[in-house]
């Protein structure tokens, strides 16, 4: 058209533009350009291979609209199989999508929020497994709190092991001592870290203990409604994009092994830095607009104060742990973190035991208890914790293998004083006594095992004599030496 209006010659034009004289006279009389003259296709470019059974399945999507399309096939084709073939699905498909957007029941709709800035903060835990994680090559399953700010989408992470108060706790003041600031209100779901479940038809309230943090750091707190996670919407978006910027680093860096929980954390929170630096501008928005924060950090730890029992254990969060048999029937004071227990008496370190998930959980540890133990060897038969006093498989077939050759008691005596014996010295130079002695065939006491563990020492070295040195020959060369 541009050519045609320049000289008026039609052909000319055609011929400089590409195309046929006859196409570009369609076009000029038309006054349309080729996407205008396009029309919409209404017919069927073949028969339609459901239209005798589509006034049923209308009829049936009516009763039951949640019906989906492969259900109705299979039905079809149970039927009838010599009349249908599995590439009409997709026929089908395309024919009760249509149905539902033109005779379908309402949608629920979602509405998009307009998010002020420095007004919400919204924490959410998500299961960081997949990432596959290991610790000093151990394989680490564990969680991530995961604290934003929907305006500017700043974004924090702290490790845990559960959905716990003091995991929500340590995760949302972590992340308002990174800001320095405190916004206005604090979000999450339902969990019970946050709520408690109430009288039947009544809201769910908040927990005390939540209540009395967001009162220490000045937020309000509110929740989204039961069922209606879309309402949490921003931070369940940004945990999946935080996930695959995980596994995206993960690949730069070329190993998930991790020295310690520690190091991992501080990888983690190093990579959510690096995605805030993406994001000044709104996060400079939001930091103006919230309060600062001006009031002491909470410990990340609950105590408790547990009496020892008899059996050298005490209970904490509905699980049992042992302690040094020497701190039966004393209190002691228990730090409870997240991930650990730290145990005091008097004001002074105890131990430190891996915190258990969960409840009714038990972990013992033989070295608290065998020396009372290897002196009732009776005991261990019926013992209510015996499956903890083998510290790995090793122990397990060295029990088994003694089980096999002696006496039940005398099995029992043997093994217990194995423990003692990897107790008292080091368990892995046990453990490789008892792998040499079953590979041979030849464990039968605990004689056999101190035997490799600590070998008969080798005869004394004989004394040779020492031979008197004379000084005088020197006197000699001295006396020459200085006569020339």
């Amino acid at each position: 058209m541009e050519q045609y209006v320049k000289h008026g010659k039609l052909g000319l034009a055609a011929v400089k533009a590409g195309m046929d004289r006859k196409t570009a006279r369609k076009y000029r009389d038309a006054g349309k350009v080729p996407s205008q003259l396009k029309q919409p296709r209404n017919w069927r470019t073949r028969e339609d291979p459901f239209a005798e059974v589509w006034g049923d399945l209308a009829l049936r999507l009516t009763d039951a609209p949640e019906l989906e399309a492969k259900t109705l096939f299979e039905e079809l084709l149970s039927a009838e199989p010599a009349k249908w073939s599995p590439g009409q699905l997709r026929t089908l498909q395309r024919r009760v999508r249509e149905w539902r957007a033109q005779h379908g029941p309402e949608k629920e709709v979602f509405f998009s929020q307009v998010h002020r800035p420095g007004e919400a903060m919204q924490t959410d835990f998500f299961n960081a497994n997949e990432l596959n994680i290991t610790i000093g090559g151990e394989r680490f399953d564990h969680l991530i709190c995961h604290p934003v700010l929907p305006y500017s989408n700043w974004e924090w992470a702290t490790i845990c092991g559960s959905e716990s108060l003091m995991a929500l706790r340590v995760g949302v003041q972590s992340a308002l001592f990174q800001l320095g600031r405190v916004p206005e209100y604090h979000q999450t779901d339902n969990s019970t870290a946050a709520t408690h479940r109430p009288a039947e038809g009544k809201k769910r309230l908040f927990n005390e203990e939540y209540q009395a943090v967001m009162d220490h750091f000045g937020m309000t707190p509110r929740t989204i409604e039961v069922g209606e996670s879309n309402q949490n919407g921003d931070v369940e978006a940004l945990n999946g994009a935080f996930k695959r910027r995980l596994v995206q680093h993960l690949l730069v860096r070329r190993s998930r092994d991790f020295e310690s929980v520690e190091t991992y954390e501080t990888w983690v929170q190093s990579i959510a830095t690096k995605a805030n630096a993406l994001r000044v501008k709104r996060i400079t928005e939001e930091l103006a607009t919230m309060k600062v924060l001006n009031v002491e950090r909470l410990p990340e730890y609950r105590e408790e104060q547990p009496l020892v029992t008899g059996w050298s254990t005490i209970r904490v969060k509905e699980n049992t742990y042992s302690v040094p048999s020497r701190l039966v029937g004393e209190y002691v004071r228990v730090h409870v973190y997240d991930s650990k227990l730290e145990v005091f008496h008097g004001g002074k370190p105890q131990l430190t035991i891996e915190r258990l998930k969960g409840r009714n959980g038990h972990t013992i540890n033989y070295r608290h208890i065998i020396w009372s133990l290897v002196q009732k060897p009776g005991a261990f038969a019926q013992y209510r914790y015996r499956d903890d006093l083998f510290p790995s498989l090793v122990f397990r077939k060295a029990y088994d293998s003694l089980a096999a050759t002696l006496t039940s008691r005398k099995a029992d005596l043997e093994y217990l004083r194995i423990l003692h014996l990897a107790a008292s010295t080091m368990e892995s130079q046990v453990e490789a006594a008892l792998e040499k002695l079953l590979a041979a065939g030849e464990l039968k006491s605990v004689d056999q095992v101190k035997a490799v563990v600590a070998p008969e020492p080798l005869a004394p070295a004989p004394a040779l004599p020492v031979p008197e040195i004379d000084l005088s020959t020197y006197d000699g060369l001295l006396s020459a030496e200085v006569a020339s």
